[in-house]
């Protein structure tokens, strides 16, 4: 066995691409390949076929690696509840709380169980191909670090730095972080790339070149920026990015999807799917015009509910909802967002508000029913149907809604044009998603029409990482970084 660290000079600078990218092409190659990500930070998450709870990314980078997705590929997940609190996934299921001032303390427990995830891997796979957490220059937290350098130290990891060009300052970042990191951890640093240019990349040739003078670490090379390449990610401001302005459909055949942006928005990749429809324009956004003038609004999974809710009243978006189901215009809300819709949220203090009394909060009062919320999480897999369709998606909620007589929805239940489901990724089955999409249209009014052979949903994405692994193959020394984890630091 074989191992490989990716971290970067920042989060966002592309580590979780180049991951994936890189299980696709040591996958071709024949190789064993599993991705490992010692501890997430994301309420971006999906359950595996087994039942564990992983985050989204990692879950992609298994399938381009064409590998099975388990715990051990994300051994710890942290779910910010709140600015001060974070719920702990281990192995795939529910393992308390951290709370702020633990993080650089309080992690021994969790340090153990990703280091035996790593070996669990290590035994049944010829490459691990490992993503850091944020920047290995945070050396306020190294102490206690098992993602980014203390990982490598654990494991002898070659690792790989990864700085982000679209950012500005990517040599200075390059450079700070290398000289940032203690003398012990230096010599673990082996080589970088560099991220998202435009242009042509000859241009870098003497910045890079004193950069390997002053480091030793060699460049492996640039990757161009990839308009047409957006995976899941752990950033809820990434959600619906993958739209294509110039699809081919007449502005006058267009269909608007305006998506609340939530401050605690939960698994914000359910709406890809709507972004990826020809003819679609999704807008994520907290713009009262736009959330009223939208064809369709989708209020998005939530790991708050209750405070999530407070806030779409405070900011008058609650009224605007109100409004448009007043005038039967259509509203979709997904998991915690379908909870918002009905009559009742009794909370006991589990699902991210700071107190943990139970409180009962009156929800928009859009369909009838009542959600009380459970120190057990629900994680499933479940399918069914609707108006002939196959529709299968997973749950991932503590939540237990009890819907009160109104029309029959996946995973929840429907008032007219007022919809809510519990269940996350029914968007990603093409059959229901036009379906649902050509109902909205002939409810607004709207010329929308699905179009004949347009890609499916899973292709597109399979396709996504096909053009990364082929952009790393062209534009990186993959041999080289086969080479770095052939060897020891």
């Amino acid at each position: 066995m074989s191992g490989l660290l990716i971290t970067g000079t920042s989060s966002d600078a592309g580590k979780s691409l180049v991951v994936t990218g890189l299980c696709r092409a040591l996958a071709r190659r024949g190789l064993s390949v599993a991705p490992y990500k010692a501890q997430n930070m994301s309420n971006h998450s999906m359950v595996c076929r087994d039942g564990a709870e992983i985050g989204r990314a990692q879950y992609l980078q298994a399938q381009a690696a064409g590998v099975e997705a388990t715990s051990a590929m994300n051994p710890v997940l942290l779910k910010p509840g709140s600015d001060r609190r974070a719920h702990v996934v281990v192995r795939g299921r529910p393992a308390g709380e951290l709370m702020a001032g633990e993080y650089a303390t309080g992690r021994t427990h969790l340090a153990e169980a990703s280091f035996a995830a790593y070996e669990e891997l290590a035994a049944a796979h010829d490459v691990i191909v490992c993503e850091g957490a944020g920047s290995p220059a945070e050396i306020n937290l190294r102490a206690g670090d098992y993602v980014n350098l203390g990982l490598a130290q654990r494991f002898s990891l070659p690792t790989v730095l990864v700085g982000d060009i679209d950012r500005g300052g990517v040599l200075a970042a390059l450079y700070g972080t290398w000289a940032l990191v203690s003398d012990s951890d230096r010599p673990l640093l082996r080589a970088y790339l560099i991220n998202k240019f435009r242009g042509d990349a000859s241009v870098l040739e003497p910045g890079l070149a004193e950069i390997t003078r002053r480091t030793g670490m060699p460049s492996l090379g640039v990757l161009p920026w990839l308009q047409d390449v957006w995976l899941d990610s752990e950033d809820s401001l990434s959600m619906g990015a993958w739209g294509d302005a110039e699809d081919g459909v007449a502005p006058d055949r267009r269909l608007s999807v305006a998506v609340v942006r939530l401050p605690r928005t939960s698994n914000g990749t359910d709406v890809d799917a709507l972004a990826a429809e020809p003819g679609v324009d999704v807008r994520v956004t907290v713009d009262v015009d736009a959330v009223r003038e939208a064809d369709l609004v989708v209020l998005p999974g939530s790991r708050a509910t209750t405070s999530d809710l407070a806030w779409l009243r405070r900011t008058g978006l609650a009224d605007v909802v109100l409004e448009r189901a007043a005038r039967g215009a259509p509203v979709l809300g997904i998991c915690g967002g379908y909870q918002m819709l009905l009559d009742e949220i009794v909370d006991d203090g589990v699902e991210g508000s700071e107190s943990a009394s139970p409180a009962t909060v009156p929800g928009l009062g859009l369909l009838p029913g009542r959600v009380v919320f459970h120190e057990d999480k629900v994680l499933a897999r479940p399918s069914g149907t609707w108006r002939g369709h196959a529709v299968e998606g997973y749950e991932i909620h503590h939540g237990v809604v009890s819907p009160m007589g109104a029309e029959d929805f996946p995973g929840g239940h429907a008032d007219g044009p007022v919809r809510g489901s519990i269940w996350h990724g029914t968007l990603e089955c093409d059959d229901f998603r036009r379906a649902l999409l050509a109902d909205v249209a002939a409810t607004t009014g709207a010329r929308w029409t699905a179009q004949p052979g347009a890609t499916p949903f899973a292709s597109r994405r399979e396709g996504m990482i096909d053009t990364l692994a082929d952009a790393l193959e062209t534009h990186v020394d993959v041999d080289a970084i086969i080479a770095l984890t052939e060897e020891k630091p």
